[in-house]
């Protein structure tokens, strides 16, 4: 039995797996049935916390080596407003252009049916098999792959991989790296009087604007640090609030900063860089604190292995084009699956995250049988004992 690429791509974003909430128990059971039906072991873990946020693992195969295909199965919410902008029912899978529309089709939908799709492949081949194949399809990416796949690697969920592919938007090319973020808060606190004799009192707004313009400055000189995948490093400041009417000096004033990490810096050191930019600013009589740190971590990897050369090998083939290895701008829950490799991950799949978490996402079907056909490829020459490859 192999799966019919296209028809399961628009089983897959039929049912609907928003988060919020999170509840992927539908998608998740129909996965564990297909991938039972193909001969894999499967177990549908999910944590305490939050049993409705079911993840699968299928397994194919004994053996070394063990290569991973991991995929997430949660999918952003189609918002209010959104919906009005679809042109289509967001979850009905619909074929225009040799496209298929719908919530998911390529965040992260189609990456996995192109798993799915390369798992049964390798099941239905026949001929002599090496070696185990793990798929992946994880709960809770979209909301930081904590109760997801960072559970699941947590409890021992997940095998030790000797290679580890991981779907996500990068037109079929291989890419190897991806920024960190981390969250924080700067709050200002000043005393509040009537705004008829405004200098009685200390302005908390005034004295965020005074911190603001420092971050601002931080985030320039970081444009002197570089990562050739990624880019640069960046600091921004993205949501204010502060007062409660014009007729009153605001005492206290709060904004909430994301700072991106690029491979190689060191939190703990990020976290100090922000305290230090706060505490440098000269706010006297107001006061400052910065805190609420919330870190996603980078992800960075090589291709130097044979199981990375022969995946950039048929990457290249199957596009006819440069591999890479690229950057990937957003993140991915590669950052979690780092202490369950011994060898190396790439992330890897149909479509630009640009089309992702917008209305009208897309897949675009000849690419997506670009990604299956490459994965089937890899499969064929890390899995079978073909002595003439």
């Amino acid at each position: 039995m192999t799966l019919d690429l296209i028809p399961l791509l628009q089983s897959l974003v039929r049912i609907p797996s928003p988060n919020p909430p999170g509840d992927t128990r539908a998608i998740a059971d129909y996965i564990a049935q297909t991938m039972r039906e193909l001969g894999c072991t499967v177990t549908t873990p999910a944590p305490p916390n939050k049993p409705e946020a079911v993840s699968v693992i299928a397994t194919a195969g004994t053996g070394e080596p063990i290569i991973m295909l991991h995929a997430h199965i949660d999918t952003v919410p189609v918002a209010a407003d959104e919906a009005q902008q679809w042109h289509v029912d967001p979850y009905a899978a619909v074929i225009e252009d040799y496209r298929v529309y719908g919530k998911g089709s390529v965040d992260d939908k189609a990456p996995l049916a192109a798993m799915m799709t390369a798992v049964s492949h390798a099941i239905s081949r026949g001929g002599e098999r090496r070696g185990t194949l793990v798929l992946v399809a994880a709960a809770e990416e979209e909301t930081g792959g904590r109760l997801g796949t960072r559970w699941l690697a947590d409890n021992n969920h997940l095998p030790l991989c000797d290679f580890i592919i991981v779907g996500e938007q990068t037109h079929n090319r291989v890419a190897t790296a991806h920024k960190g973020v981390m969250r924080a808060t700067v709050r200002t606190t000043g005393r509040s009087v009537h705004a008829t004799n405004p200098d009685r009192g200390v302005n908390a707004i005034t004295a965020m604007a005074r911190l603001v313009l420092a971050l601002d400055d931080y985030h320039h000189r970081l444009a002197e640090r570089a990562h050739p995948m990624v880019g640069v490093p960046t600091c921004n400041v993205g949501v204010i609030q502060g007062g409660s009417t014009a007729n009153a000096v605001p005492d206290s004033c709060t904004v909430y900063l994301d700072r991106r990490m690029i491979p190689g810096e060191d939190p703990a050191r990020v976290q100090q860089e922000l305290v230090d930019v706060v505490s440098s600013v000269d706010i006297h009589p107001a006061q400052a604190s910065v805190g609420e740190f919330q870190v996603s971590n980078w992800f960075n990897s090589t291709t130097d292995s044979p199981l990375a050369q022969t995946f950039l090998n048929c990457v290249r083939e199957g596009l006819n084009a440069d591999p890479g290895p690229i950057g990937y701008l957003p993140g991915s829950d590669a950052k979690h699956l780092i202490g369950v490799t011994r060898g190396e991950m790439v992330i890897f799949g149909p479509g630009s995250y640009e089309v992702a978490h917008a209305a009208d996402e897309y897949t675009d079907i000849e690419e997506l049988q670009t990604t299956a056909a490459i994965l089937c490829d890899f499969m064929e020459r890390t899995l079978f004992m073909d002595e003439s490859r």
